[in-house]
């Protein structure tokens, strides 16, 4: 029962970070449409995001491992 529930959890922790990205995606873009816009909140934004994907994709990868065919 342990198992099923380390993978809810790291499913639920999935989801969340997946939210924040997509956020993330959202202010980054309403950010670039001001005009002037802060050029070093914009890169620090992408720098979140960045790092988001690098945890979603690692967290991917402890759900479904891949399969050696």
């Amino acid at each position: 029962m342990e198992r099923a529930q380390q993978k809810a959890a790291l499913a639920n922790q999935l989801y969340q970070l997946e939210s924040e990205h997509r956020d993330l995606d959202e202010v980054i873009e309403r950010l670039g449409d001001d005009k002037p816009f802060d050029q070093l909140k914009l890169q620090r934004l992408k720098k979140r995001k960045l790092i988001l994907k690098d945890e979603i994709t690692k967290l991917k990868t402890g759900i479904l491992p891949d399969i050696i065919a």
